[in-house]
């Protein structure tokens, strides 16, 4: 079993907030593990299909939509832990998570640690997996 980890970014301005949602530095990751994207957000636990994957690249995060775990509930979904490293990733078919309810997901945005390694792991597995078609 091959793993990629990536902390997600929490600003200690925004850690004491973050903390009754159960968002740790122990519970705020995404991996790639055995074909799927994991991505753990204090409560927020879901697995995603890395062949769902469309596409991942740098994002920006409006100031007003919030840190946290938030979503416009017509497809957006963000796990932010600071405005800086943002990166989106876009599925080719809307997952569904649950957000305080359940809501499409096809775009996702994420504050990540090392946005570089995350964006290249994504991309090359995408791009492996095309040759191999």
């Amino acid at each position: 079993m091959s793993s990629k980890h990536f902390p997600i970014a929490i600003s200690p301005v925004w850690r004491p907030f973050l903390l009754p949602l159960g968002v740790t530095a122990k519970r705020a990751y995404a991996e790639i593990v055995d074909g799927d994207l994991h991505v753990c957000f204090g409560r927020f636990d879901y697995y995603f299909p890395l062949d769902a994957i469309e596409d991942a690249t740098f994002g920006r995060w409006p100031l007003w939509a919030g840190v946290g775990v938030r979503t416009n509930f017509r497809g957006v979904v963000g796990l932010i832990g600071t405005y800086v490293n943002v990166v989106e990733v876009r599925f080719t078919e809307p997952q569904q998570v649950r957000v305080f309810l359940r809501v499409p997901c096809k775009r996702l945005f994420l504050s990540l640690e090392e946005p570089h390694a995350f964006i290249a792991a994504v991309t090359k597995r995408r791009t492996t997996e095309t040759k191999a078609a």
